[in-house]
């Protein structure tokens, strides 16, 4: 028989592939300076109250895309160098929400949110260089923490916090914090307490150093030590909880500074076992 004739391969002549479109979990680096004033809601004015300037593209912002294979990969070709540093990984999307979520609860101490007013996500967004919907995710966390509320096809509104609802609030808290922390005064030993020193004294830190969003967080840690002492973890998240529906109007950085040092003040008090001065600061602490 004739040899056979080859059939001609379907395979379509080498080409590079297309490098992946740029999705949600891409890269995304927050360093557009946050303006230090009251956000606009329309976006249309910069910190100073001119016209602020167009927000980075998504492109620059949220890196350099993963290349696509080479021609000499897609043959199969044996590559013996690759070309340029290897691609950066890609962070997951609760990190960059994570970060949103960040700068949103220090806008929120600061000011730069304002109470009764609304905020678009999409104009956050461009704000952040990032797309919509970590900010929307962020924003549901805070209206699920009290911080702030939907409105339906408009955005969120930063609640307003009477005073009469912030003494409730405090009164709650101290409900919840003092009882329990008075009774483990009682009965730990004074080497249970120490672990919480480093804690305590980082909230003095970032007060000092005017880092009031890095204060909350190291505040809320600090209590949430004080209170995993007890086991009850229902205890400890009911309590935090509270905590985070109490954002009050800016402060003075003295006034952050004298509360961050009451910290250290109580713990001397529960390692001493000084049950009325541990209550004293566990009620004056609240209301400051």
């Amino acid at each position: 028989m004739p040899p056979a004739t080859p059939r001609p391969s379907a395979r379509r002549p080498d080409r590079p592939l297309p490098a992946p479109s740029p999705g949600d979990d891409a890269p995304v680096v927050l360093d557009a300076p946050r303006p230090r004033g009251p956000l606009d809601p329309a976006g249309l004015l910069g910190p100073s109250g001119g016209p602020s300037e167009p927000a980075p593209g998504p492109s620059r912002e949220r890196g350099a895309r993963l290349a696509g294979p080479t021609p000499q990969s897609v043959r199969g070709e044996h590559v013996h160098a690759v070309q340029g540093p290897p691609p950066p990984r890609m962070p997951r999307r609760h990190s960059v929400r994570a970060q949103i979520l960040s700068a949103l609860r220090e806008a929120l101490l600061e000011g730069e949110l304002e109470p009764g007013r609304v905020y678009s996500a999409p104009v956050l967004a461009e704000r952040f260089g990032v797309s919509p919907t970590p900010v929307r995710e962020a924003m549901q966390r805070l209206a699920a923490e009290g911080a702030v509320e939907t409105v339906p096809n408009r955005g969120f509104r930063v609640a307003e916090r009477s005073s009469s609802d912030l003494a409730e609030l405090i009164e709650i808290r101290a409900l919840l914090e003092v009882p329990p922390l008075l009774a483990l005064a009682r009965s730990l030993p004074a080497e249970r307490w120490r672990p919480l020193r480093p804690l305590a004294q980082a909230t003095v830190t970032h007060a000092a150093r005017g880092e009031r969003g890095a204060y909350a967080e190291a505040d809320l840690a600090f209590h949430r030590a004080l209170l995993e002492l007890t086991g009850n973890r229902h205890l400890v998240r009911v309590a935090e909880d509270v905590r985070r529906r109490c954002v009050r109007p800016p402060r003075s950085p003295s006034a952050v500074l004298a509360t961050a040092r009451e910290h250290v003040l109580l713990l001397d008090a529960l390692t001493a076992g000084d049950l009325v001065a541990a209550e004293r600061l566990l009620r004056d602490h609240g209301v400051h």
